[in-house]
């Protein structure tokens, strides 16, 4: 017997070639596995860890389940593995910014960034997920 019905691997094929780019997935916020990623880049920082650790507990407590890359990698490869994997937002933090009190805010799909303080950063994704 045949289904000629839409399943999910057809649905998920049809998602990526719709929207996608030269470096990976752009995932629509409405059906992205995970609805931000975080990446630590200097792992092993206290500053750094205590920061993306308090981001990941701000994030589940707003009800959205972040990805949080921990890798001991270099930053360009956490940037591309984060846009291969297509997740809509990036929360990027490090030392420099943690200095200030910023970490920053990335758009997947338009690649623009803002510096904003951690907790505006978890309030904007969260306002963007809030009707989702």
């Amino acid at each position: 017997m045949g289904s000629h019905g839409i399943g999910v691997s057809r649905l998920l094929g049809a998602i990526i070639e719709a929207s996608h780019d030269d470096k990976g997935i752009i995932w629509p916020e409405g059906v992205t596995p995970f609805p931000v990623g975080i990446v630590n880049l200097k792992q092993g920082d206290a500053a750094a860890d205590a920061a993306c650790e308090g981001l990941e507990k701000a994030l589940l407590a707003k009800g959205l389940e972040p990805l949080y890359d921990d890798r001991d990698e270099r930053a360009g490869a956490k940037f591309a593995t984060m846009d291969l994997i297509g997740l809509p937002w990036r929360i990027t933090v490090g030392p420099r910014g943690l200095e200030k009190g910023v970490v920053e805010l990335t758009s997947r799909r338009s690649g623009l960034s803002e510096e904003v303080s951690p907790e505006a950063a978890v309030a904007r994704v969260a306002e963007i997920y809030a009707g989702i």
